[in-house]
């Protein structure tokens, strides 16, 4: 039985979680549908599009997505120091982007004078709109029901769209940070859709790559593509936001990889690893299996032995999930 997502997510285990949502229906998310011939190209870009946009809105980085033709992969970022730090001001003109909210926060928009009451009433509302905006069920639960309203709407039609719930991971270290984010931008490969990651259309692969190639220093955070969450390189003193690695080391190790993994190109990496592996003490046949079969080898936790036994405690659960899989991959 699955479990309430509030067992899923906790910020003090991480603010990684890879999420999955995919199409209840035969017809394709996006691509082509080979029984009418009917592509759905097109709906890549308005989730891509929206997925980008939301994630200005939300106190919610994108560390990586990729959109298949039946679902769609994104690792998410819980930035609640971000959230923390917003005025009421800065939430009431976030929370109006998405809806229209509630009668006193349009009043205070336009100036009007509130009571004391009104004003501690309003308050509250703020609160709960800025615990929601760093909420991952309803970020994803946004960005779906946009999809499926415009897919309704194009396919003439009502209905589920999309599965009942997005499966969601907890990435509790770096280790599973990694290791997802190469699996996610490494689905059109093994997938078929693409030969190259850096060639790979509507993943984060694709603007990262196209970017360090014009970049004077692209390992800066500064010249690295502003939607996504940026690498700000291995774990140091003073360890500015971001994503632990750096990024050309990532680049270079999803690319090599994801020669290797294509159909018509079976083999193993050398003992040559990227430095990114070596650091983090991944072996590789252990790296092989993480990028082809992320999904099918955890739960919901994902991480070393150590750092899932703390995310069990700090959740209250009794189990280790995958304990054996999080052992023999992550050592």
């Amino acid at each position: 039985m699955p479990k309430p997502r509030k067992e899923q997510v906790s910020l003090e285990a991480t603010p990684y979680y890879h999420c999955v949502s995919r199409c209840v229906r035969r017809a394709f998310l996006c691509g082509i549908d080979i029984l009418t011939n009917e592509s759905y190209e097109h709906r890549r870009g308005w989730l891509e599009n929206e997925l980008l946009k939301q994630a200005q809105i939300f106190a919610i980085d994108v560390a990586a997505y990729a959109i298949m033709s039946n679902h769609y992969h994104v690792v998410l970022h819980i930035n609640k120091q971000q959230a923390d730090a917003w005025s009421l001001s800065d939430v009431i003109e976030r929370w109006h982007q998405l809806y229209k909210g509630h009668a006193l926060s349009q009043r205070y928009k336009l100036d009007e004078d509130l009571t004391q009451a009104e004003f501690e009433k309003l308050s509250e509302i703020v609160e709960t709109w800025r615990e929601r905006l760093m909420d991952i069920s309803w970020f994803m639960r946004r960005l779906n029901e946009f999809v499926s309203r415009q897919a309704n709407y194009e396919d003439n039609c009502t209905g589920r769209f999309w599965e009942g719930r997005f499966k969601s991971q907890a990435l509790l270290d770096e280790q599973a940070l990694a290791a997802c984010l190469a699996y996610v931008d490494l689905n059109p490969i093994r997938a078929g859709m693409a030969k190259t990651p850096e060639k790979s259309e509507h993943t984060s692969i694709k603007p990262r790559s196209e970017k360090a190639k014009t970049a004077y220093s692209p390992n800066h955070p500064n010249q690295q593509v502003k939607d996504l969450m940026t690498f700000v390189g291995n774990p140091r003193q003073n360890m500015p936001e971001g994503l632990p690695f750096r990024l050309t080391d990532y680049l270079a190790l999803v690319d090599y990889t994801g020669r290797i993994i294509r159909d018509d190109k079976r083999g193993s990496i050398s003992e040559n690893l990227p430095p990114i592996l070596q650091r983090l003490g991944i072996g590789a046949d252990n790296w092989l299996t993480l990028t082809t079969s992320f999904e099918k080898n955890f739960k919901d936790l994902v991480g070393s032995t150590t750092a899932l036994s703390k995310a069990v405690e700090k959740l209250d659960r009794k189990r280790r999930p995958s304990v054996e899989n999080c052992k023999a991959l992550f050592s």
